[in-house]
């Protein structure tokens, strides 16, 4: 194999390995309330 197509496989290889990682990552977060002061004359209209 000549030395372009095996750098070219090493960084696929990296590519697909990496998304995987990054597939499997947990970033799922709980939701959080936040209460915020409304003015009554935003409340009018």
């Amino acid at each position: 194999m000549s030395r372009s197509l095996v750098i070219l496989l090493v960084v696929l290889v990296a590519l697909v390995a990496g998304m995987f990682v990054l597939a499997g990552r947990s970033t799922e977060q709980q939701p959080t309330q936040i209460e915020k002061a409304v003015s009554l004359e935003n409340l009018a209209n």
